[in-house]
């Protein structure tokens, strides 16, 4: 037996129940994890909520590092004692799992169970934002929304090693600090300045190539007027609500822009393309490019305050469990 949240019902942070469960041997395919880090994600509470639905009951969570304790049939890249991490795999918020072999990573040797869990998720999303779905260029002009959340952070430390030119928003005068201790080249206060008119003036009236909005309704449409010509729109989050645009030729209106909606899972179809991701984003922290603040740690029976405190936005940077 081992100890795991359950959901059994869409709702609040108390949905949470903390149960003995039986986690069994590896099947076909799998490892068995005991795990030594998990991360929270903003993810884990739109599944709990229901907003993003998973079957119920379930196990949250999505990311997590610890040791190989079992290896299943068939499986050939991994063996007992190895350390490895992981995301995208629901069922995190556990002393131990079990997982399939193509969605675990091994982890370098100076890359702690603590690091890779704040990062993985975080940093290949990061990845997969900057490289697939749109191919940043040295030069390039970007906003970065929640730029003093654990994506965000990432983002822009990454962005800034492309040689790109960043401005990043933030809730506060102390997050907007963070910011620029991450390289952002402008910070913004959303909730005292009009984040528009300072990039419109930052940019001398020509906006950004890109936004990466991770916050959703607060900031969709303030944002198409951030934008460039033909620019690009990402979003890829809902933590003030999910999006919806109410006619389709607003993007007309404001220089025929892109908008696109981009998930990991869409990304990360195979294990070649979350290795590849994950080597980057581990050879970019060795070489010293991101560094991963984890700024908040909580046990893992507390995994229904640490949620809450997400959701009110009392975090900075990346909140770990620690079963």
């Amino acid at each position: 037996m081992t100890r795991a949240f359950v959901v059994h019902e869409y709702g609040g942070p108390e949905k949470l129940k903390l149960e003995d469960i039986e986690v069994g041997a590896p099947g076909p395919g799998q490892i068995r994890l005991r795990h030594r880090a998990i991360g929270i994600n903003f993810v884990d509470t739109y599944q709990r909520s229901g907003l993003y639905k998973v079957a119920l009951p379930f196990v949250p969570g999505n990311e997590g590092a610890g040791d190989v304790v079992a290896v299943g049939p068939g499986v050939t890249d991994f063996a007992v004692g190895d350390r490895v991490g992981y995301t995208g795999a629901v069922g995190a918020y556990a002393e131990e799992r079990l997982l399939a072999a193509d969605k675990a990573v091994r982890l370098p040797d100076n890359i702690t169970y603590e690091v890779a869990a704040a990062s993985l998720l975080k940093g290949t999303t990061a990845f997969y934002l900057l490289h697939w779905t749109y191919a940043l260029k040295a030069g390039e002009t970007i906003l970065v929304h929640a730029a003093a959340g654990g994506t965000g952070q990432i983002l822009t430390q990454w962005a800034k090693a492309l040689g790109a030119t960043v401005i990043g928003t933030a809730g506060s005068e102390e997050k907007c600090e963070i910011v620029r201790k991450n390289g952002a080249d402008l910070a913004i206060n959303y909730r005292t300045e009009n984040f528009v008119e300072h990039v419109r003036q930052f940019t001398g009236g020509k906006g950004v190539d890109v936004v990466y909005d991770g916050v959703g309704a607060a900031t969709f449409e303030p944002s198409l007027d951030c934008l460039r010509p033909r620019g690009l729109m990402v979003s890829f989050g809902n933590a003030s609500g999910p999006v919806s645009v109410p006619r389709l030729g607003i993007l007309a209106d404001k220089g025929s822009l892109y908008v696109t909606r981009p998930t990991s899972g869409a990304y990360f179809r195979t294990a070649e393309d979350i290795r590849t991701a994950a080597d980057a984003l581990f050879n970019l922290i060795e070489l010293g490019k991101i560094s991963v603040a984890i700024d908040h740690t909580w046990p893992l029976e507390k995994a229904a305050e640490a949620q809450r405190a997400l959701e009110d936005r009392k975090t900075t940077g990346s909140t770990l469990l620690l079963p």
